[in-house]
């Protein structure tokens, strides 16, 4: 998921360990069939997402040299569909997701894209002015 921000920071235990001003929150979320080609399509789409407004259209990230702020988030997998409690089943583990999540930080990095974060696994609070508001899902 990408929300399109003003500013956006991740906090963990009181302290701030990751902020950016205009550009992306992105959560993200992996499941058990996600691999590294997959976290690097996603990074090059959350990168090159035209949701900007430029003099000639739309524009993205990329384009305007904006920062992203990914966050790992394993409850977009939650399954609500029976009863009232979520099931994480399609989540992928922690040893699974950890590394892929640094993938895609990884390569928006190797696209010459500013990154910060959150702290996989942490308690994180994370607050956020959406702008718009613009906030798509993205699969690949």
């Amino acid at each position: 998921m990408v929300s399109r921000v003003g500013t956006a920071a991740v906090t963990v235990d009181g302290a701030v360990v990751g902020e950016i001003g205009a550009g992306l929150l992105s959560l993200v979320g992996v499941t058990h069939t996600d691999d590294a080609a997959a976290a690097r399509a996603l990074a090059r789409k959350i990168h090159e997402l035209r949701i900007f407004a430029g003099p000639d259209g739309e524009v993205s990230a990329a384009d305007l040299g904006l920062p992203v702020l990914v966050v790992s988030q394993f409850t977009l997998y939650a399954d609500t569909r029976k009863g009232r409690r979520p099931s994480w089943q399609e989540a992928a583990p922690g040893e699974v997701a950890e590394p892929l999540v640094g993938e895609v930080v990884a390569e928006l990095r190797r696209r010459g894209c500013p990154v910060a974060t959150g702290v996989f696994g942490a308690r994180m609070q994370v607050s956020s002015v959406n702008e718009g508001p613009m906030t798509v899902l993205l699969e690949v």
